[in-house]
């Protein structure tokens, strides 16, 4: 029986010939990642573990991102928490204020995830790294602090869905609207526990900021894992971040798949996601009239340089919708500096929004944007659960960065047009 990318690169790091869908097998780790809010916790477990240090002072990466910098006194306690133990233990990949971004965007930007590896986070996007032909997925935290300590995780073998995307987008069509069309297929719970395999000849169509975007919300559709082949695109980006060696596996072309869908870029148009669920979705011209209070551009999923280009592109020379609050946070340092090298910061400002120092932020109803009882908003971000970006009867309209640019000039919900 043929083995699937995830199941390849899962055999290979258990030191097995093969595996298949439910095997249960330990695997080594190429990185182990954490946060601000996620490795205080861990921390807290290897203490009770009394473990000497960590398997690899090269392999763990800390990122302090959510509420940094620190918002209240409880986030500034768990920063310290994580900083020390940083110290303690010499970790190699420990970003603070003034180096850190978002995790998701960061890690790649900085070559310490590429094809081949097998990655676990005390986070559940960190499927992101899928986009370079990895095996990531997001863990709880014991299992961060039994990765910190031993390099070795357990693992339940996935089975797959293959999605085959073919053909060309259209202009302000991204990989935004691929995977909230893709979620609004299958549900949340579609790809439960499977490994969400992407292949076909429109990935070639798809650059790779739209491949972190897609892998990123594999997630919302309840996978363990996102995962695209490795191409000249993949192969140029890691060249280009990394001095790391990577390996690329292929499927087998007997590979075993429990589903298979085909999403063609050609006819997919600006998707919207509705409260409460990313699953709800609709596409532009479904959407109606329905007005807003604020606008994020930004996150894990589409605080990239190309989402910033997208959004600039749009807004360049205009006005925000009056009484509109717009924010935009690039997702690193160096992209914040890229953006403000092609003047897409000084076009942000002009028309309006206010720029902010990479963080989650108010993706997770953390700050910098949380939302008062009534209010609506429009965000790039990957969530719009009950409350998640703030009060209970608030509401977050999921979107595609030329979306949400759109919006941010009308106040209500609109399509972007050339």
């Amino acid at each position: 029986m043929g083995m699937t990318m995830t199941q390849k690169i899962l055999a290979a790091h258990a030191g097995l010939d093969s595996v298949c869908a439910g095997q249960l097998i330990e695997a080594d780790l190429d990185l182990v990642l954490g946060n601000d809010i996620t490795s205080p916790v861990a921390i807290h477990e290897m203490d009770k573990m009394k473990v000497d240090g960590v398997f690899h002072k090269d392999k763990i990466a800390l990122v302090l991102d959510h509420f940094v910098p620190n918002k209240d006194i409880k986030s500034a306690e768990h920063c310290k928490c994580v900083r020390e133990f940083a110290c303690k233990h010499d970790i190699t990949n420990y970003f603070d204020v003034g180096e850190m971004g978002i995790e998701h965007a960061l890690l790649p930007e900085k070559g310490l995830t590429v094809a081949g590896d097998v990655i676990i986070g005390a986070d559940s996007h960190t499927c992101t790294y899928g986009a370079l032909g990895a095996f990531s997925t997001g863990v709880g935290s014991t299992d961060m602090a039994a990765g910190m300590a031993t390099g070795k995780a357990w693992f339940k073998v996935p089975s797959a869905i293959r999605v085959n995307i073919t053909g060309k987008p259209g202009k302000w069509v991204s990989g935004k609207d691929v995977i909230l069309h893709l979620i609004g297929m299958i549900g949340v719970d579609g790809a439960l526990y499977r490994s969400l395999e992407f292949v076909g000849d429109g990935i070639k169509n798809l650059n790779m900021d739209d491949r972190f975007t897609i892998a990123n919300m594999a997630i919302e559709a309840g996978a363990k894992n996102g995962i695209f082949p490795v191409d000249e695109i993949a192969e140029a980006y890691m060249k280009e971040h990394s001095k790391r060696p990577y390996q690329v596996y292929e499927a087998d072309a007997d590979a075993e798949y429990d589903e298979e869908y085909t999403i063609d870029l050609s006819t997919l148009k600006s998707t919207v996601s509705f409260p409460h669920l990313p699953e709800n979705t609709h596409t532009i011209d479904e959407v109606g009239d329905i007005r807003i209070d604020q606008v994020v551009i930004g996150s894990c999923t589409n605080g990239r340089l190309e989402d910033l280009k997208t959004a600039a592109e749009i807004l360049k020379g205009k006005k925000v919708a009056k009484g509109l609050r717009v924010i935009v946070i690039p997702a690193t340092q160096q992209i914040y500096l890229d953006a403000m090298a092609a003047g897409y910061i000084r076009t942000f400002i002009e028309a309006g929004a206010v720029v902010s120092t990479p963080t989650c932020g108010p993706c997770l109803g953390g700050y910098m944007g949380i939302l008062a009882a009534g209010e609506r908003c429009v965000s790039t971000t990957n969530r719009n659960f009950v409350g998640r970006m703030g009060h209970v009867d608030s509401e977050v309209y999921l979107a595609s960065p030329a979306v949400a640019a759109a919006s941010a000039l009308t106040g209500k919900i609109s399509a972007p047009v050339d």
